[in-house]
């Protein structure tokens, strides 16, 4: 196996050392980023966990209101039902009180 060892091989061998080096002594801002990153997570999860339970109570409301609708539409169409069968009787009631009144004139 042969080595070649050249000046610029060299060079960049020791360039690619320090850059290594160089990376390594700069982990504290990382971890300072990290640890605040956690922090902040740690704040949010409150927040997520609240927001969440809000969401379930709204949607059960929403539930609560489409049935609370519903029922209010079933109630508006048998209402709607009564009142047409009640026009329909009251017609045919002042049909026979016309009927009556015509046929007594006319004896």
């Amino acid at each position: 196996m042969t080595i070649y060892k050249s000046p610029i091989s060299m060079m960049g061998a020791a360039a690619l050392c320090v850059v290594l080096a160089s990376g390594c002594t700069d982990l504290k801002p990382v971890q300072a980023q990290l640890d605040d990153l956690k922090s902040q997570l740690s704040k949010l999860s409150p927040q997520i966990a609240s927001a969440d339970s809000q969401a379930i109570a709204a949607a059960g409301s929403a539930r609560s209101a489409a049935a609370s609708a519903q029922r209010a539409q079933s109630a508006a169409d048998t209402a709607s039902k009564t009142a047409r069968n009640n026009q329909q009787a009251i017609e045919a009631i002042n049909e026979k009180i016309d009927r009556m009144f015509k046929h007594k004139l006319s004896k």
